[in-house]
Order: C-alpha cells, then sequence, then structure tokens
C-alpha cells in the first residue's frame, strides 16, 4: 500500500483513540460502493479497494462517477478471469481487454459500440493515470492503448419525428403527471435524464422572470435552466405543493432511478405507436430538443449552451445527422424505381 493510500485507512493503536475520523466516510456514494464491492472481492487488507475509491471520489460530477465505476467493474471482472491483480496489469493484458470489448454484447443487442468500447478504455485508463500519480503503480498499462475511432458525425441516438414526439407527449400526459412532468422537463429543456432524476422538490427558483431548475452538467458545470409555463404547469400539478424531498419519486417516495425511467419510457413509447419503442431511451428527447430547436432557426451557440456542451460540433451532429438521414439520395432512387414499376404494372393491364 502506497503512502497516500495507506493515509486514508485509519490507524487502530493504543496510542489512538478509536474514535479517529476516517477520511473514506466523506467520500460520495459512488466511491464508497465501488470500494464496498471491492472489499468483498479483495479483503480489508488490500490496496485496491480504497484506491479505487478514492479515484472515483475525486471525479467531480455523479454522472463521472457512475461511468466510471461502471467502467472499472467491468475491467475488474476482466483481470479477475484472467487471474490477473488489477494493481500487476501490464500493457499485454490491457491490449487484450481492448479486443475482448470488441465483441462484448451490448445490453441492447449486438456488440458494444466504438463509443462505448472508448469509454470503458477511458474509465481503466483513468484509474491507472491515478495510481500512477499516487505512486501505487509504476506505469500506465493503458497509455499505449489503441483505441476505437469515433465518427464525430455519428450519433446511435434514434430520433423522433415531430409527430411521434408529440405523441408520445400525449401519451405521457394521459398516463400520469409524474410521466408528462418528467417528458415535458426532456423535451423542452434539453437535459440528460440523470440532470433530472437528481433535483428536489424544493429547487425550483426564480431568476428576472424565469422560474428555474438547477442543472449539473457534465463536468461539473451548473446553469439556471428556465422552465416555460407548459412545463412548470406540469410539474407544479405533478408535485401537488409538495416541497421537499426528491422531485421525482416512486409510489414509496424513493428517487426514481434512470433504468426505472428508461422501462418507463418505453411503455409510453409501445403505447404512443412509436417504431422505436423497444429500443428508446430517454436521449432521444434530449435529440429532438437539440434537432427541433436548430430546425426552428435558434442559433447554433444558444442550442450549445442550452445543453452544455463545449465543443459546438457535437451539438451541429444531431443536426447533420437528421439532413442525413432526410435527404438521402435512396428516398429519389426509390421513388423512381417504385414509378418505372408502376408504368410496367399499368402496361401490363
Amino acid at each position: 500500500m502506497t503512502d497516500e493510500s495507506a493515509a486514508l485507512v485509519p490507524r487502530q493503536s493504543a496510542e489512538v483513540s478509536t474514535d479517529r475520523r476516517d477520511p473514506r466516510d466523506d467520500w460520495p456514494d459512488e466511491a464508497k460502493q465501488l470500494r464496498d464491492y471491492l472489499t468483498e472481492l479483495y479483503g480489508e487488507r488490500d490496496p485496491l479497494p480504497t484506491l479505487a475509491g478514492a479515484w472515483i471520489a475525486r471525479q467531480k460530477s455523479r454522472h463521472t462517477r457512475r461511468a466510471y465505476s461502471r467502467g472499472f467493474k467491468r475491467w475488474e471482472e476482466y483481470t479477475r478471469s484472467s487471474r490477473i491483480h488489477p494493481l500487476e496489469v501490464k500493457l499485454p493484458l490491457a491490449d487484450a481487454y481492448a479486443n475482448h470489448l470488441t465483441n462484448t454484447p451490448s445490453p441492447r443487442g449486438g456488440t458494444l459500440s466504438p463509443s462505448a468500447q472508448a469509454q470503458a478504455l477511458a474509465a481503466a485508463g483513468s484509474f491507472y493515470t491515478y495510481a500512477v500519480r499516487v505512486q501505487a503503480m509504476t506505469v500506465d498499462p493503458f497509455t499505449h492503448v489503441q483505441r476505437p475511432t469515433i465518427d464525430p458525425d455519428y450519433s446511435p441516438t434514434q430520433g423522433l419525428t415531430a409527430e411521434e414526439t408529440g405523441r408520445l407527449i400525449q401519451t405521457a400526459r394521459d398516463w400520469n403527471p409524474r410521466s408528462y412532468a418528467l417528458i415535458a422537463l426532456l423535451y423542452l429543456l434539453g437535459p440528460r435524464v440523470d440532470e433530472i432524476l437528481s433535483l428536489n422538490a424544493d429547487q425550483i427558483g426564480y431568476d428576472r422572470g424565469h422560474r428555474t431548475l438547477p442543472l449539473t452538467l457534465k463536468r461539473g458545470k451548473r446553469i439556471n435552466a428556465p422552465v416555460p409555463p407548459l412545463a412548470l404547469d406540469a410539474l407544479l400539478t405533478y408535485l401537488d405543493g409538495r416541497e421537499d424531498g426528491p422531485m421525482f419519486t416512486t409510489d414509496t417516495g424513493r428517487r426514481w432511478t434512470q433504468p426505472e425511467v428508461w422501462k418507463h419510457l418505453r411503455v409510453l413509447a409501445r403505447r404512443a405507436g412509436i417504431p422505436q419503442a423497444k429500443t428508446i431511451k430517454p436521449h432521444a428527447l434530449r435529440h429532438g430538443f437539440i434537432t427541433d430547436s436548430l430546425e426552428a432557426g435558434v442559433p447554433l451557440e444558444r442550442v450549445q449552451d442550452a445543453v452544455g456542451h463545449s465543443d459546438p460540433r457535437t451539438t451541429q451532429r444531431y443536426n447533420r445527422r437528421r439532413r442525413q438521414l432526410d435527404d438521402h439520395p435512396t428516398y429519389s432512387l426509390a421513388a423512381k424505381l417504385a414509378a418505372r414499376l408502376n408504368e410496367e404494372e399499368e402496361e401490363k393491364v
């Protein structure tokens, strides 16, 4: 165990009070959960649980902490199946893991996308960068691992037409106030779903004539997002005067989770007759916010600021993707072929 990681573990001796504060108690929940998960596997004496927990604890946003924890668990399972301790890994195993990811099944069918592979490698690489920094290892085995090529113009999100979005929102309104409030916020504000689910009921604010919600974006950036009257009315109707606890809850009062929202959204999409109901995810509504705003003539920089993209190319990618589909030459060719086939059928008659 390194001096830095050892410093996180309280010493027990006759000279030290047993009520000494454990600094790990100040970690965010995601760090504690990863530490506990690894402790069950490696035991209290192994430095890995504390090292990995400390690494997660220093990530600024909850979104990053969750993503990195998931990515590290995937990597740790691979090292364990290879019977190699994560702190004894060399470049060949890291390379083998990168190859393994190309054939790893995706929860949504098929194999992991290049972006999902890159995220998994980024999580493992971030851990080892930290491990080297605190002198738990001398070399980062992921430094020279080749990352998959990511097409900057490709988005795996399956977009909705304006008519489909309208049907989905109408279905949510008919379902119940909670569904309507959530879907309205996701479409009209364009947030990531975790940015909404992390809010509490008392966080509706007021700023220069606007009702607002404080959203914590990636990399810890914070914005006050204005809530338009339609979404505000839906939200206040759902809350029904409640001003404490999580903003969106289950029937038992527990905070609504992302997996539960994904499942519920697909139920709504099936009822609304959305073609991709089996695979739709909340990000489709963020996709709709961006593409529909750009299509309505909202300046790119304003849309970029609203969704918290650091690079305008990321925002514009959604608009390019829609244009590539709508203007694809396949439709012109198909129309000509259909006309020719119809003429041949008429000649036969």
